[in-house]
């Protein structure tokens, strides 16, 4: 039984194979309204979301399945104490498959040792958001026709920022990717990524604090919020939120052919005159989201279509 709690957990050909797939779902929608008749997904939500948990319950809901589960710690068991090992026991019992969001980091691993079905992590603390990472990755080849070859440009929260840890670890596996860190000092990109990721694979990066020297070089811009969640202080959040706003002026900047993508939710870092650019492309990535979400569970599930 296969888990998804990395991008790391899918080989290059089989992220390759999904993303086909997802875009297969996209052209063919109806060919898969039934696949998955009869199944049922558990939705465990410890921390609040509306994408991650909506997708997830969407994908499944187009593919003919069902939902249960739980959008916050208070309304489950939790909150009486239980532990997610007990948790996962009880919900392999009403579920064929699982997506569990988690204040703390590798909650869904554990989550995975004890589960008879298959996991998937939704976001745990800082670390990881691998379903982001597929619907990014989908979104980028999608906009740009390939994977590789490219400069991303990610700015904002790149110290508590799961999404960007995810999307840096999968796509240093393709070649020609090259990295522009833009973020004020608080909130570089945590040291260990630096180190065992991007300086032993040697992937070429810079960090600069000035987002406006950076746009003029990049295929693609990933802004992220300021995540008032992750501070333990309401000083240093209100210092560091408005760092970075990117609008018009600054949009002028960019090449013709670059994209800007977000994860969602914005708060105020990307203006909404930028929405009308069309190379604002963070709803069309909600909607690939849907897409790629799907297409996990039919994998997961090991579940064809003909």
């Amino acid at each position: 039984m296969k888990h998804l709690i990395s991008p790391l957990d899918l080989s290059v050909e089989e992220l390759d194979q999904l993303l086909d797939l997802a875009q297969d779902i996209e052209a063919n929608p109806k060919k898969y309204a039934h696949a998955c008749d009869g199944k049922k997904l558990a939705t465990l939500f410890y921390e609040p979301s509306t994408r991650t948990r909506l997708s997830h319950e969407a994908a499944m809901l187009n593919l003919g399945g069902s939902v249960m589960g739980f959008s916050s710690a208070d309304s489950s068991s939790a909150s009486k104490g239980e532990s997610v090992s007990d948790t996962i026991r009880v919900i392999s019992c009403y579920a064929d498959i699982c997506a569990m969001r988690h204040p703390k980091e590798g909650a869904p691993i554990v989550a995975s040792q004890y589960s008879t079905i298959p996991i998937i992590n939704a976001g745990d603390g800082g670390h990881q958001h691998p379903t982001q990472t597929l619907t990014d990755l989908l979104t980028i080849r999608n906009l740009k026709g390939r994977l590789n070859n490219m400069t991303i440009g990610l700015c904002g929260d790149l110290k508590f920022g799961r999404t960007v840890h995810s999307l840096i670890n999968a796509l240093v596996r393709y070649e020609g990717i090259r990295f522009v860190l833009i973020s004020p000092e608080e909130l570089r990109l945590p040291e260990y990524i630096r180190q065992d990721v991007l300086d032993r694979q040697q992937i070429p990066y810079e960090e600069v604090v000035r987002l406006e020297d950076a746009l003029p070089k990049l295929d693609i811009l990933y802004m992220t919020r300021v995540q008032k969640e992750r501070f333990f202080n309401e000083e240093d959040y209100v210092r560091m939120k408005d760092f970075y706003v990117l609008d018009q002026k600054k949009m002028a900047l960019a090449p013709e052919d670059m994209y800007v993508l977000h994860p969602l939710p914005r708060v105020n870092e990307i203006a909404v005159e930028v929405d009308d650019d069309p190379r604002a492309a963070y709803f069309r990535q909600v909607q690939y989201g849907v897409y790629v979400r799907m297409a996990l569970i039919l994998t997961l599930l090991d579940i064809h279509v003909d």
